[in-house]
């Protein structure tokens, strides 16, 4: 027995790993092995050991002999300490604090930790026990598919099975969906949280394209389209790691159970919809969801009511409208364009020539870049309209915002009616009125370089040639071409070699009756 208690000295004082002892004492590391389990169940501590004859500890280790008192108190509270560390902010230190105001004799820290690690992995809750409430929730699709039958065309329809799990209290959610695609994982995310109650404070799904753009082991890219879904239910999405088994072993132990509790249990019935397909899988996941746990005699719908439940986030009031997103340029007149409905939306004119991501739904656009959104606007499907905001525009733009035809028309009436003549052809012949005020201020404003008169006279000139442009005006007046009389302008002599309107005439009226 004097080898055994050496064993026990080595490990509990001097903290020996069982090779370093197998190599002291030479003796096998199985037989080390056996004597430190034998050991542990007996809660006893080396100086404890120390006061037995051999005769006790071989009683002892062969179980004859009857474990000590607070040893059995405390095997009884491992239940309890396993459900409190699931909660916010409670450690084992704490437990051990409050477990020696009730037993002033019992245990120290260490030998106190040492026992419910020993507890700990030879129960079922080595799964779940590093995991706190309402943290996180695993989520991906089982490798294998469920299928219903089309009843109108008879035909065979694969459906994907979505699982999610709350790793602290095992309480899952299953679900048949027809595909893998963002708007039915988008879905069945949301129904998973709805089912629960709540939100986690992270969500870690498996690198599948609908929730990982790029997959990488330091930052992964998340689909555009997942990020805003977790950011309207304030959760973040932590993907798994690339070739990282232990980051999603959660989810595919939950997948191997849902084999053997739904499809197991599913395996001979027909269904004729999607719907009845759902209705039969909710109901054995209640009765799983209900069953009492091997070693915790507890289900995982009660667990998760005592200590996942109130450490969720709350459910915001409305569900996520489904979102579609783009990557845009932003144009040179800062402002993207929405090809779906060929409609422009302003952005701050500092972001022209970036790329933003533009996310919109049937009632509202917004654009975001680097992650803060710069731009809102309801959406409009009038084509080839803008939806511009005057806070958006630069300053000398924002001066022709504040235009209006009538206010150009007035202002041209005081310069001459010529003047307003083309004023008023400019805007009337212009698509969208704006497309104008820049061209009628240009004419407006040349009368800082020429007086109204000549203005007026030029713009005479412009009518009677059917030249509306600033450079037209602008070329009259630099060449004082406003005072030259039409009649100055000879007509060209009759010529064999010109037809003449009276030809074209002719050959259109020729062409009209064939």
């Amino acid at each position: 027995m004097n080898k055994v208690r050496e064993i026990i000295r080595l490990k509990q004082q001097c903290h020996l790993s069982e090779r370093a002892i197998s190599r002291v004492l030479s003796l096998s590391r199985p037989v080390i092995s056996q004597y430190l389990r034998d050991i542990a169940h007996t809660g006893l501590s080396y100086d404890e050991i120390q006061l037995m004859d051999d005769d006790a500890l071989t009683d002892l280790l062969t179980g004859k002999a009857r474990k000590p008192e607070r040893y059995i108190q405390l095997t009884k509270q491992f239940e309890h300490f396993a459900r409190e560390l699931k909660r916010t902010g409670v450690t084992l230190q704490r437990l051990w604090h409050e477990y020696r105001t009730e037993h002033p004799n019992g245990y120290s820290y260490t030998q106190f930790c040492y026992h419910f690690q020993l507890w700990r992995s030879t129960s079922e809750l080595t799964m779940h026990l590093d995991h706190k409430a309402g943290d996180k929730m695993f989520a991906d699709f089982t490798g294998k598919k469920l299928s219903f039958i089309d009843r109108q065309t008879g035909e065979v329809k694969e459906t994907e099975v979505f699982v999610a799990i709350l790793p602290a209290s095992q309480l899952t959610y299953v679900e048949a969906v027809e595909s893998q695609k963002k708007h039915d994982w988008l879905q069945v995310n949301q129904n998973a949280f709805h089912y629960i109650g709540g939100v986690p404070k992270a969500v870690v799904p498996d690198n599948l394209k609908s929730a990982v753009h790029k997959p990488n082991f330091y930052e992964p890219e998340i689909n555009p389209e997942y990020a805003d879904f977790a950011r309207h239910y304030q959760t973040v999405v932590l993907p798994a790691r690339p070739n990282r088994a232990r980051d999603k072993a959660m989810v595919e132990g939950a997948v191997r159970i849902v084999y053997a509790w739904i499809f197991a249990a599913l395996r001979d019935r027909i269904f004729y919809s999607l719907k009845e397909l759902n209705t039969a899988i909710g109901e054995q996941l209640e009765t799983y969801n209900a069953k009492p746990m091997q070693k915790l005699k507890i289900s995982r719908r009660e667990l998760f009511e005592q200590t996942e439940k109130d450490e969720l986030k709350p459910l915001p009031h409305e569900k996520y409208t489904r979102k579609q997103c783009k990557q845009l340029k932003v144009q040179f007149n800062y402002h993207i364009q929405l090809r779906e409905d060929m409609h422009y939306y302003s952005v701050p004119y500092r972001y022209r020539g970036k790329q933003v991501l533009v996310i919109y739904t049937d009632a509202v656009v917004e654009m975001f870049c680097n992650n803060q959104r710069i731009a809102l606007h309801k959406r409009d499907r009038t084509p080839n309209h803008y939806s511009t905001v005057k806070e958006h525009m630069p300053s000398h733009h924002k001066a022709y915002s504040e235009w209006s035809p009538q206010r150009l028309i007035n202002w041209a009436e005081d310069i001459g009616e010529h003047v307003k003549a083309v004023i008023e052809y400019i805007l009337a012949h212009r698509k969208h009125p704006e497309q104008g005020y820049r061209v009628c201020l240009g004419i407006l404003n040349l009368t800082q370089k020429y007086d109204k008169e000549r203005l007026n006279k030029a713009c005479q000139k412009a009518v009677y040639y059917q030249n509306y442009s600033l450079k037209g005006i602008e070329n009259i007046l630099r060449n004082r071409l406003e005072d030259y009389q039409q009649e100055s302008f000879q007509l060209l002599p009759d010529h064999n070699n010109i037809r003449g309107n009276q030809y074209y005439q002719q050959v259109k009226e020729i062409s009209h009756d064939q």
